[in-house]
């Protein structure tokens, strides 16, 4: 018998992997949590039935949420990293020997722990000296920071459930005054495809425009997320991604990334013009 593990995209379109085995299934206080094994995806894992990581595909993601904001300003020296229960945000951080410190915020450690069992790919760099790791909302830790990060990531859910604060006003002003005068804010900015992704990608959108004077969006192709197209929010209060690219700084670090490069990183906040409609006419 074929085991499918199927997401509901819409209420008409639907994404299905064939499966070989599960490998855990479990319910945390947040959300239900399974872990998957399939042969074109490798192992994969699913919160509430929602894809977050695939083995074969995260680097796209974690490239894009990382190096973007990093060849920016490669003097980033103390990031807030929200969610990200997966590891794959940090490890990328943590390829930057200029970054001294990170903390991460995780409001469900279940998610660490088995991710820590089954992905050792993505949460090699969880125990690095660098990071603190903090169970708790992030929505509540961010409160009581100020003038404090030089980038703040939000590699969130989906902005309902555990995720829903992380969408609001208060958060992102939140956000806002927890940085320095030339911080960076990244949040993943789910996908302009579908009506439902669009309303939560518009509404985030006109929100941190309203505080940050210098907001762009930008693209990437994800193809076990929801149409494959995603997008991801890039905020400052001083640094433009592209006017103030660091470009010859980032080079200099020689780093190696499987989707990430300094083309890619122009191209991406080139974005479709049905994009920029939606983005253009965003409302509550």
């Amino acid at each position: 018998m074929e085991l499918w593990y199927t997401e509901q995209h819409t209420d008409n379109v639907r994404f299905s992997i064939l499966v070989d085995q599960q490998l855990y299934q479990g319910q945390s206080d947040f959300q239900r949590i399974d872990v998957f094994h399939s042969k074109e995806f490798g192992k994969f894992f699913t919160l509430d039935g929602l894809m977050m990581v695939t083995e074969k595909d995260e680097f796209i993601y974690h490239d894009m949420i990382v190096h973007v904001p990093m060849a920016t300003n490669p003097d980033i020296k103390r990031v807030l990293v929200i969610g990200a229960g997966d590891g794959g945000t940090v490890r990328e951080l943590c390829r930057y020997p200029g970054v001294e410190h990170i903390d991460m915020v995780e409001i469900d450690k279940l998610v660490v722990d088995v991710c820590l069992e089954y992905f050792p790919s993505t949460t090699v760099s969880l125990n690095d000296p660098r990071v603190s790791i903090f169970y708790e909302d992030g929505l509540k830790f961010v409160r009581s920071r100020v003038n404090e990060y030089d980038l703040i990531i939000v590699d969130s859910t989906d902005p309902f459930g555990p995720g829903e604060g992380l969408f609001t006003r208060e958060f992102y002003g939140n956000c806002y005054h927890a940085l320095k005068d030339n911080g960076i804010l990244v949040n993943q900015h789910e996908n302009p495809y579908y009506d439902t992704y669009q309303h939560s990608m518009k509404r985030a959108h006109m929100r941190i425009k309203e505080l940050f004077p210098i907001t762009r969006v930008y693209q990437a192709h994800i193809p076990t997320y929801p149409s494959g197209h995603w997008l991801f929010g890039y905020a400052s209060k001083t640094i433009d991604p592209i006017k103030d690219l660091k470009g010859d700084a980032w080079t200099s670090l020689n780093l190696e990334t499987k989707y990430y490069n300094l083309d890619l990183h122009v191209g991406c906040f080139a974005l479709p013009n049905y994009v920029k409609e939606l983005l253009d006419h965003a409302t509550e």
